[in-house]
């Protein structure tokens, strides 16, 4: 992990930049996130034995893939301890998971063919929902289930932002979710729906924030001196 500051808006809430070094912590807290996802538990098929194995190797297999494509990453400490982490998707990225060879193979060792199948679908649909001119991505985002409701994925969300506002290539922010008691959330923060995707007997939310770059003073106020 690197680049450390204070986030004001949260006075025990440590913004950091991750690195590789943080690969386990992240994967743990991502897993947890997402094991009671609804998205993920029909992607992966809740039902079918092996479920939190498939889970564990989607979410391995992406962090994998976003560090080895040098994409960013940030988290939330407390203490010691990383409780919260997202993963950002570059605006020029756009990526087509189905073109990653050597990331489907793996998948489909590791969480099967079926689920991965089901995951690259669901994937091409966000893909075509993406506005124009390009956005960032938020792929993964989680907050350790500790410490949920305590205000750190609102500080997560507002270091996301952040950092795609010091980006001049994009044009906003996307995230899905289908969990809908995180709407009013997501609306609070200014997201607006892009589209819906039907999962089975449920919706997962495609959502969309504008975020202009900033100002260069603002820029150059967050450059570390």
């Amino acid at each position: 992990m690197r680049d450390t500051h204070e986030n004001n808006n949260n006075a025990d809430a440590v913004v950091v930049r991750l690195d590789e070094t943080a690969r386990n912590e992240a994967q743990s807290i991502l897993c947890s996130a997402y094991r009671e996802d609804p998205t993920f538990q029909y992607l992966f098929d809740h039902h079918r034995a092996g479920y939190d194995q498939r889970v564990r190797a989607t979410v391995r297999e992406l962090i994998d893939l976003y560090l080895d494509l040098n994409q960013d990453a940030v988290g939330v400490m407390k203490g010691d301890s990383l409780i919260a982490v997202a993963f950002i998707g570059d605006p020029e990225l756009r990526m087509n998971l189905a073109d990653q060879f050597s990331w489907r193979i793996r998948m489909v060792l590791t969480a099967g063919f079926a689920s991965t199948r089901r995951y690259l679908d669901y994937h091409k649909k966000i893909r075509d929902l993406l506005p124009h001119p390009q956005a960032h991505q938020l792929p993964l985002m989680g907050v350790n289930p500790q410490y949920q409701n305590q205000g750190y994925g609102r500080v997560l969300l507002k270091a996301v932002e952040k950092l795609c506002e010091e980006n001049p290539r994009g044009s906003g922010l996307v995230l899905d979710t289908g969990n809908s008691r995180y709407l009013p959330f997501y609306e609070s923060e200014g997201f607006q729906s892009l589209g819906k995707i039907r999962l089975g007997e449920f919706e997962d939310h495609v959502m969309y924030r504008e975020i202009k770059a900033g100002s260069e003073e603002r820029r150059n106020e967050a450059t570390p001196h």
